[in-house]
């Protein structure tokens, strides 16, 4: 287990006990810009620059405390007295964590940060995302040597590559993984009230995220009120749209086709709700389960990204069940009860990019650019994969018929 003193604390997880020594590559000259006195308060300085974005403060959180926590614990110094040598040695352990039962959330739901239960990691990080986490920490590292707080940044020692592999998206399901998740919601039971609420939320919510390609955040924070209805420009039709904020406070419209609009009156319906939301209701996009308006006056709290998270993961496991129970296998179900928000929005993206222009897809997803969008385009390499198994053979056997004539 984590150590005792280990405890939540403003926005990072910290441990007393060494947070407050000098580290020996702390500045000691005179252009501190920081009024942090500790690698703590240093750190925390360096995350309120991300407070406007929910999404980023996340994971440079997570980097900036994984990386605190194992200074402490496995190195027994504070995050300012580390050297190139010891960021090496971070960098493996981020490929395997270990001890697993010190470091790793066992499966299932996921804990939360003050349960007893709660790990830094869900497991052993890929290849991909150690280099995401030393980007983060590099950049941490600069800003507080920028600060004054570092004399200076070990990770700038570090090598360069001068070229990043070609991005694949490996975090989505197939159309047979995906089947079995919708089956899984239509199985919940609905005998009770409780029963028909937890089966439309999860209908609810995972329509939205598909249909809609919406980032976890993005959930969190946007509403019913931002569904709006526009006529076509050129037949005059109605057509409803969400506009969302999403990453870095952008805004986009996401088109909310009919399929998307029966799921939500359905959802609302079974809120006690009418059909369609007002313009600029105050109501958030998921409510929690026992929200009814007969029952309730005002509008809920937005579900958190922990508990939306929590909803996700109970129907993949559950389909990862139902996987194991039809006799399927054991690969394609750890695939499932792996899968996330995340791999929901990549399962999407894979699907529309098959099906839809590019431009249509980037636009609904909001990347920046095509390159981003292009990840999802898997048919390709399919159909290069058939190409190439079909005409490039070694032809062994024909050659043995051959030998033997």
């Amino acid at each position: 287990m984590l150590p005792a003193k280990l405890a939540p604390i403003g926005e990072i997880v910290l441990v007393d006990a060494l947070s407050g020594r000098d580290g020996s590559n702390r500045s000691r000259g005179g252009n501190r810009q920081l009024d942090a006195d500790t690698d703590q308060r240093a750190i925390l300085a360096w995350l309120a620059r991300f407070a406007d974005s929910p999404n980023t403060l996340a994971n440079a959180r997570r980097e900036a405390e994984r990386l605190f926590l194992w200074s402490l614990t496995e190195r027994n110094k504070p995050l300012s007295s580390l050297v190139h040598e010891d960021l090496l040695v971070y960098r493996r352990f981020l490929a395997n964590p270990q001890p697993a039962q010190k470091w790793i959330m066992a499966p299932g739901r996921k804990a939360g940060r003050r349960d007893p239960r709660w790990r830094p990691f869900a497991g052993p990080l890929s290849e991909a995302s150690i280099r995401q986490a030393m980007v983060v920490l590099n950049s941490m590292m600069s800003w507080l040597v920028e600060a004054g707080y570092l004399a200076g940044n070990p990770l700038s020692l570090s090598r360069t590559r001068r070229k990043a592999p070609p991005v694949r998206v490996l975090r989505f399901l197939e159309s047979d993984l995906w089947e079995v998740v919708r089956q899984t919601i239509l199985a919940l039971p609905q005998e009770t009230p409780r029963q028909c609420a937890v089966y439309a939320r999860a209908r609810w919510l995972f329509s939205l995220m598909f249909l809609g390609g919406l980032r976890i955040s993005e959930v969190v924070g946007n509403g019913m009120g931002d569904f709006f209805m526009r006529s076509d420009s050129k037949s005059g039709d109605q057509r409803w749209w969400l506009q969302a904020t999403g990453k870095g406070k952008k805004e986009r419209l996401i088109p909310a086709t009919a399929e998307l609009m029966v799921e939500l009156m359905g959802y609302r319906r079974s809120l006690g709700l009418t059909d369609l939301p007002q313009t600029s209701e105050p109501s958030p996009l998921v409510f929690p389960v026992a929200w009814r308006r007969a029952t309730h006056s005002n509008w809920p709290e937005p579900l958190t990204r922990s508990a939306i998270h929590g909803v996700l993961k109970e129907i993949f496991a559950l389909a990862a069940q139902r996987w194991r129970q039809d006799g399927r296998g054991d690969a394609q179900a750890a695939k499932l009860e792996a899968a996330s928000a995340h791999w929901l929005r990549h399962t999407a993206g894979s699907i529309m990019s098959n099906q839809i222009d590019l431009k249509h897809v980037r636009d609904t997803l909001g990347h920046a650019s095509l390159t981003t969008t292009s990840i999802y385009v898997h048919g390709e390499d399919d159909a290069r994969h058939d190409a190439v198994s079909k005409a490039h053979r070694m032809s062994w056997e024909a050659a043995g018929r051959a030998h033997i004539l």
